[in-house]
């Protein structure tokens, strides 16, 4: 199972909501390479961010194919159809060339019987004891146990190989990366459930490069990570090693690597992940989409004028709309509105005040993480402003530019890869 467009060892998801960031993100990935490490750069949007902005995914390719060219960037570089499905993946088929497949929605829908005691005829060798190098405990399964785990995950297993088969016919050339996301949903998968998994792809045939499991804790819209960070780091480190078994024994992609969907700024697991990777000589897909959204909101703000007058606007209409903006990511934020700052507070805040307050910095005391959160969710108000929102980008570049690159570099790529 050779897919013919490889993606590299270690690749960065980023976001770009109003495509005038991309030459600030591959800046970053620049300054990596300056280093000695190659990250490759997957500009990411979902047909949900899509839909709020009014954009076109044609818009995401266009900005990072203009950003490649002005900065002469000569290595790999993908666009990424993000947490698609069959019935929204068709408009991002011409313009993408990395489709996250999301089958999270599917985990747990009935599959028949006769299905269910056929993989496990298939899959005898993950009945009983399974050693896997490197795993902390020995995996022991029944029967049984497999047959639960396949009734739980075989529907989402089938649902993106028909997403997949979907996306090669029409992009005959095969010229496209595949992930499977399987990371919005209750409970994170075990050892057993994820060689059950990628047992399950291998047979529908899926040439996936990065999975996306679901880990320990939480992984809230634009904050830390909350959560046991040995217990995340034991999990990864098994997941590595289940991934390196499930390659040797099913053939699938050699470069499978785990993607992690961090929903930006996770920096408490950063040490732990790298530590696995170095471990493991394993590579990462991360996504960090949402945090250049942020770094706009605060280029805004430090840039003064204008540009600080809009970042007041977006938090006073984003706290006047709460319920709407936040009802879409229910079970990824959680923000205690008493620790939110009125309007009429932050309308009198300074440049640094208002910069304090948003940047995700967990030493500085005037830092607040539900402010962060509510301004991550509430970027459906600078698509409402339109025209006005994009001119003011266009002023506040410079800033807007440093903060982006900055962020990336020295909070994300700096403490994982370098």
């Amino acid at each position: 199972m050779k897919p013919l467009l490889k993606l590299e060892k270690f690749s960065l998801g980023v976001g770009d909501r109003f495509a005038h960031q991309a030459k600030a993100q591959l800046r970053a990935c620049m300054m990596a390479a300056e280093q000695g490490v190659e990250i490759v750069p997957v500009w990411n949007k979902s047909n949900r961010e899509h839909t709020i902005i009014g954009s076109e995914p044609a818009n995401t390719r266009a900005a990072a194919a203009a950003a490649v060219k002005t900065m002469n960037w000569q290595r790999s570089y993908f666009v990424d159809a993000d947490h698609i499905r069959l019935e929204t993946v068709d408009r991002f088929l011409p313009p993408s060339d990395f489709f996250t497949i999301d089958v999270a929605d599917s985990i747990g829908k009935p599959v028949k019987p006769q299905m269910v005691a056929a993989f496990v005829e298939r899959h005898l060798e993950l009945v009983g004891r399974i050693v896997i190098p490197n795993v902390e405990t020995t995996l022991e399964t029944t029967r049984e146990e497999v047959e639960r785990i396949a009734g739980k995950y075989l529907a989402a297993v089938q649902d993106a190989g028909a997403i997949y088969r979907h996306i090669a016919k029409a992009k005959s050339d095969g010229k496209f990366v595949i992930e499977v996301s399987m990371d919005e949903t209750d409970s994170p998968q075990t050892p057993p459930e994820l060689l059950v998994i990628l047992a399950a792809m291998a047979d529908e045939g899926i040439p996936a490069q990065t999975i996306a499991p679901k880990f320990t804790g939480r992984f809230n819209k634009g904050v830390d990570y909350v959560g046991g960070v040995a217990q995340f780091e034991r999990e990864f480190n098994d997941d590595l090693c289940v991934i390196a078994h499930a390659v040797a024994r099913y053939g699938l992609p050699e470069n499978l690597k785990l993607s992690v969907h961090s929903g930006s700024d996770k920096f408490s697991i950063y040490p732990a992940i790298r530590r696995a990777l170095r471990r493991h000589g394993a590579g990462v897909h991360l996504k960090t989409a949402g945090t250049t959204w942020l770094e706009e909101c605060i280029g805004l703000a430090e840039a003064g004028g204008g540009g600080l007058r809009l970042a007041k606007e977006i938090y006073a209409e984003a706290l006047a709309h709460i319920d709407e903006l936040c009802a879409p990511y229910a079970t990824v934020i959680d923000i205690d509105r008493a620790k939110l700052p009125s309007a009429a507070t932050v309308a009198g805040w300074t440049s640094e005040q208002f910069v304090s307050a948003l940047r995700h910095d967990p030493k500085n005391p005037a830092f607040n993480p539900h402010l962060r959160q509510l301004i991550h969710v509430g970027f459906k108000v600078a698509a409402k402003m339109g025209a006005r929102y994009i001119a003011q980008l266009v002023a506040c570049e410079e800033s807007i530019a440093r903060n982006v690159t900055i962020n990336l570099f020295e909070r994300h790529i700096r403490p994982l890869f370098l």
